[in-house]
C-alpha cells in the first residue's frame, strides 16, 4: 500500500486524466474512473479506500454527495420544467415505485439473496444521477425537451431515490413494529428534510440578496452552512441531509434577486474533484470474488432493469403528457446510474455487514455493475439511438450574432448559404424585422437576459460574434458567452481601435484578446462605413489552381476574410493566429467596392483562429 499523502495525490492525478480521456473520447467520465478504481484497488491492491480513511470514509462520502446534490439542485429553474412538468413528477413517483418492483422481483428471483436484499437493491437503482446524465446530454445532444426532462429527473429523483432506500434500509434494521418504526422513520425524514432545506435555502437566499456576506466569503459561507443544514437534518432524522440539500438548492435557483452564477461556478469545480476522486476510492472497495458469487443472474438482473423497467417507467409515467412514440423510446433508453447509487449502496451495505445480515456484501459489485453496463451500453448506443428517431439537436458549431445591422445581415444571409446555422439577436426592433424579412431566425432582446434563457433555442449554437454598437452591453455578452460554451468556443468581438487611448483609459488585456474578430483594424464603424460605400459580402472556393494566395494577391486591400468553411468545420479569421486555408475550403469575405475604403494594415498576412 501507498502512503497517505501520496496516495491521495495518486487518486488526484488519476481522477483528473481520467476526466481529460472523457472529454476526448466524449463519452462519461464515470466509465474510466471507475475502470481505474478496480485497476489499481482489487486487481493490483496498490490503492484501498477503508485502509486509506479507516472511519471517516463514510462521513466523507455523505458529505460529498451532500455537495454534488446541492450543485445539481442549484440549476434546476421552475421555469425550465415548464411544460413537462408532469412527466418529470411522475418519473420521480410512478418511475421510482415501477422501478423498484420490477428490479426487487428480477433481483430476488435472478440472484440467491432474500427478498429484503433485493427490495434494498430495487430502491438504490431507481436513480440514475446527473453526474452521468449531464456528461451525456452533451454527447448525445437530444431535443430541448427530452435534455430538461433527464437533467430534472437525475437531480430530483437522486434524493427521492435515496429516501426510498432509507425506507426500505430501516425495515430491514427493524426487528419489531417494523411498519410502524418505518412509517415514522420515513415521515420525520421527509419533515426534517423539507423544513431545514426550505429554511437553510430562504436564509442563504436572503443573506446573498441584501449582501450580508461579503463578496470573497460567499462562496466558502454557502458551502459551510449548507453542510451544517445537512448535518444537523441528518442528526434529527437519519439521511434527510439529502433532501435537505436539494431543497435547499431549488430555492436558491428561483428566488427572485439571487445571484448564484459565482457559487455554482464554484461547487460544479469542486464537484468535478469530488466525483472523481469518489468513484475511484468507491472502486477500490470492490471485491472480485463477491462479483463471482452473483454469477450469471447479474446478466439477468440488468437486462431486466434495461429492457424491462426503464421502459414500463416512461411509459407509464407519461399518461396525460404530450411526448410522442420517439420521445418515449428516447427517454426510456437513458437512464445510467451514478454516484449516489454507488455510495448509498457502499454505505447500506457495509451498515448491513456490520449488523450480520447475511448476503449483504453482494450489494455493492451489484450495483457497481448496474453502473458500469448502464454507462457503457446507453453512452455508446445513446447517440446513435437519438439520430436514428430524428431526436438529436446539430453538432454545437452554429453561430449567434449580436448585432443586427446591414453588415450582420448581410453575413447571416452567406452563412445560411454555406448551411451554417446562424440567429441573430438584437434589442432593436427595426434591425430584427429586417433580418426576419431575409428568414434569419432572430431573438428579438438581450441574448443573456432571463427571458433569453427561457425562450433564445442555441440548440446547434456554440459561437457568438459581437457585431453590435453597444459599447456597454458587448462586454457582457462576451464574458456571459465565455463562460456559458467554454474558452474553446468561438466568443468574439469588433476591435474598438483604443490602442492610441491612454493607459489608464484602454481596456483590460483579458477583454481585449476576444476583441479579435476579423482583423485588428476593423471596427463597428468601420463595417457600417463599407457597407454603405457598396462592399459586398461573397462565398469563394478556394482550388489547387486557385489557391489563397492567389485570392489575396487578386483583391489586395480590398478583402476582409471573414469565414473558413472546411468540409466538417467552420472557423472565423482574427488577428491571433495565422491561418492557411487549404484546396476544398469556402472562404466568405467582404469585398469592398473599388474606390471605396481599404484595410488599414493590409490584408496579405490575414490571420484566423477557425476550428478547421
Amino acid at each position: 500500500m501507498l502512503d497517505t499523502t501520496f496516495a491521495l495525490v495518486v487518486v488526484g492525478v488519476l481522477s483528473i486524466a481520467c476526466q481529460y480521456l472523457a472529454y476526448r473520447v466524449k463519452l462519461p467520465a464515470i466509465l474510466f474512473l471507475l475502470l481505474v478504481g478496480i485497476a489499481v484497488g482489487p486487481v493490483t491492491g496498490t490503492l484501498n479506500a477503508d485502509s486509506l480513511f479507516g472511519d471517516l470514509l463514510f462521513p466523507i462520502v455523505s458529505l460529498s454527495v451532500a455537495i454534488i446534490l446541492f450543485e445539481g439542485a442549484l440549476t434546476l429553474k421552475f421555469s425550465d420544467i415548464s411544460g413537462h412538468g408532469k412527466m418529470v413528477r411522475n418519473l420521480c413517483s410512478i418511475g421510482v415505485i415501477v422501478t423498484w418492483l420490477v428490479a426487487t422481483s428480477i433481483a430476488y428471483l435472478a440472484l440467491d439473496i432474500s427478498l429484503g436484499l433485493a427490495s434494498l437493491f430495487g430502491a438504490i437503482v431507481t436513480v440514475t444521477g446527473p453526474t452521468v446524465i449531464v456528461p451525456m446530454l452533451r454527447t448525445v445532444r437530444p431535443s430541448a425537451k427530452i435534455a430538461n426532462i433527464l437533467r430534472w429527473e437525475g437531480i430530483v429523483i437522486d434524493p427521492v431515490g435515496a429516501l426510498f432506500a432509507v425506507l426500505v434500509f430501516e425495515f430491514l434494521l427493524t426487528q419489531q413494529d417494523a411498519l410502524t418504526h418505518t412509517l415514522y422513520a420515513f415521515g420525520l425524514t421527509v419533515l426534517s428534510g423539507c423544513g431545514f432545506g426550505a429554511v437553510s435555502g430562504y436564509a442563504l437566499g436572503t443573506a446573498l440578496k441584501k449582501h450580508w456576506i461579503p463578496h470573497y466569503l460567499q462562496n466558502t459561507a454557502v458551502l459551510t452552512l449548507m453542510l451544517a443544514a445537512f448535518a444537523l437534518s441528518n442528526a434529527l432524522a437519519h439521511e434527510s441531509g439529502l433532501l435537505t440539500v436539494t431543497i435547499a438548492g431549488i430555492m436558491l435557483a428561483n428566488m427572485k434577486g439571487v445571484d448564484v452564477d459565482d457559487i455554482l461556478e464554484f461547487k460544479e469545480t469542486l464537484s468535478v474533484l469530488l466525483i472523481s476522486g469518489l468513484f475511484i476510492l468507491l472502486a477500490t472497495r470492490i471485491d472480485f470474488a463477491s462479483i463471482q458469487a452473483v454469477g450469471w443472474g447479474a446478466i439477468i438482473v440488468i437486462l431486466g432493469i434495461v429492457f424491462i423497467a426503464r421502459p414500463i417507467s416512461v411509459f407509464l409515467s407519461s399518461f396525460g403528457t404530450d411526448l410522442n412514440l420517439k420521445e418515449k423510446l428516447l427517454l426510456s433508453w437513458i437512464a445510467p446510474r451514478g454516484i449516489v447509487a454507488a455510495a448509498v449502496s457502499a454505505l447500506f451495505s457495509l451498515k448491513l455487514e456490520e449488523q450480520g445480515y447475511q448476503g449483504a456484501e453482494l450489494i455493492v459489485p451489484m450495483v457497481f455493475l448496474v453502473i458500469i453496463a448502464t454507462v457503457i451500453l446507453q453512452s455508446l448506443t445513446s447517440a446513435k439511438v437519438a439520430d436514428l428517431l430524428g431526436l438529436r439537436s446539430p453538432e454545437s458549431n452554429g453561430f449567434l450574432l449580436f448585432g443586427g445591422g446591414e453588415f450582420a445581415r448581410a453575413l447571416a444571409a452567406e452563412m445560411k448559404n454555406n448551411d451554417i446555422q446562424v440567429i441573430i439577436s438584437d434589442t432593436n426592433w427595426e434591425s430584427i424585422s429586417k433580418a426576419r424579412m431575409q428568414n434569419t431566425p432572430t431573438y428579438f432582446g438581450n441574448p443573456i437576459s432571463d427571458h433569453a434563457s427561457r425562450h433564445l433555442d442555441l440548440s446547434g449554437i456554440g459561437n457568438v460574434l459581437v457585431l453590435s454598437p453597444y459599447r456597454q452591453l458587448n462586454p457582457l455578452v462576451l464574458t456571459h458567452f465565455v463562460h456559458e460554451f467554454g474558452k474553446e468556443s468561438t466568443v468574439l468581438g469588433l476591435s474598438n481601435n483604443d490602442k492610441n487611448k491612454r493607459e489608464s483609459h484602454q481596456i483590460s488585456e483579458n477583454y481585449a484578446k476576444k476583441l479579435a474578430l476579423f482583423n485588428e483594424s476593423i471596427s463597428y464603424a468601420y463595417l457600417i462605413q463599407a457597407i454603405n460605400q457598396g462592399a459586398v459580402i461573397k462565398t469563394t472556393t478556394i482550388t489547387d489552381e486557385f489557391t489563397y494566395a492567389d485570392y489575396l494577391n487578386e483583391y489586395g486591400n480590398k478583402l476582409v476574410p471573414l469565414i473558413c468553411v472546411s468540409d466538417k468545420r467552420v472557423g472565423v479569421f482574427t488577428t491571433n493566429k495565422e491561418i492557411t486555408p487549404r484546396p476544398g475550403w469556402r472562404i466568405i469575405s467582404l469585398i469592398l467596392k473599388p474606390n471605396g475604403n481599404e484595410i488599414a494594415n493590409g490584408n496579405s498576412n490575414s490571420n484566423g483562429n477557425g476550428k478547421t
